[in-house]
C-alpha cells in the first residue's frame, strides 16, 4: 500500500467546539440577551436537535434552525443574535485544536505525504482552519457547502483525489464517523481509518497517534 496523501475530516477529528457548543452560544448570546444563559442546557438541546437533524445541508437557513431549536425555552433567537452566532464559529476563541493534530502533521510530512481536507461544513470553514492555525498545511481543502455534496456521497471524495491528481487507491481518509468517514472514503476507493477519541468503537483508532502507527506497520509489511 503507497498511500501519497492523507484526506482529514475536521469537527471531532482535528478540532471541537471550545469548551462546548453551549458555553460557545451562552458566552455570545449573554452579551446580546443582557442575562446569563445556560450553557449546559443550551448544549444538551443542540446535541438533541444535531441528531434528529436528518441530512442536514449545511446552510445558513440550516443552522438558523439549528439555533432555534438550541435556545428553545432559553431565548428568542433574533437575525442579529443568529449572526454573532453564526460569526462566532469563525474565530479560534471557538475551538480547540487536538493536541495531537499538529504532530501528527509534521510526522506525515516528513514522509512526503501531502494532507487535505474533506469536510461537510460551510464557507467559515477556510477561514476557520486560518484562524486556529491549520489551514496552510493543506494542499486541497474540499467543503461540502462549495461542491454541493456531502459525505459520504462518493463525489466529494472524487473531487479531493481529482485535486489531489492522485488515484483514490494512494490516499486514506480519516474521520470520527464510520457513515461519512470510513463507509464514505471506502466506498470511493479510498484507505480509511475511524477515529474514536471516545475509544468506544472496535476496530477505530482513539487517536492520531494511531494513524501514523498504522502507516509505519504498512510500511513494515510491504518492505
Amino acid at each position: 500500500m503507497v498511500i501519497r496523501a492523507v484526506t482529514f475530516d475536521v469537527g471531532g477529528t482535528l478540532m471541537a467546539p471550545w469548551p462546548s457548543v453551549g458555553h460557545v452560544y451562552a458566552r455570545v448570546a449573554t452579551a446580546h440577551i443582557g442575562f446569563a444563559a445556560d450553557p449546559e442546557r443550551i448544549t444538551r438541546q443542540f446535541v438533541s436537535a444535531w441528531r434528529a437533524r436528518g441530512e442536514f445541508d449545511y446552510s445558513r437557513e440550516g443552522w438558523f434552525d439549528l439555533v432555534r431549536h438550541s435556545f428553545h425555552g432559553v431565548a428568542e433567537v433574533s437575525e442579529a443574535l443568529f449572526t454573532a452566532l453564526y460569526d462566532s464559529f469563525s474565530t479560534h476563541d471557538a475551538w480547540r485544536v487536538y493536541d495531537d493534530v499538529i504532530p501528527c502533521f509534521e510526522a506525515l510530512q516528513k514522509r512526503d505525504i501531502r494532507l487535505a481536507v474533506i469536510s461537510n461544513w460551510d464557507t467559515r470553514l477556510k477561514p476557520t482552519l486560518n484562524s486556529v492555525g491549520l489551514y496552510d498545511y493543506f494542499d486541497v481543502i474540499t467543503v461540502s457547502g462549495e461542491h454541493g455534496h456531502n459525505k459520504p456521497a462518493r463525489e466529494i471524495f472524487d473531487a479531493t483525489a481529482c485535486a489531489l491528481n492522485l488515484p483514490s487507491s494512494e490516499i486514506l481518509h480519516i474521520g470520527d464517523s464510520q457513515r461519512e468517514d470510513y463507509l464514505g472514503a471506502r466506498h470511493a476507493g479510498f484507505h480509511a481509518l475511524h477515529l474514536d477519541r471516545e475509544a468506544q468503537t472496535s476496530g477505530a483508532i482513539a487517536s492520531l497517534e494511531g494513524l501514523i502507527s498504522h502507516l509505519s506497520a504498512q510500511n513494515n509489511h510491504s518492505s
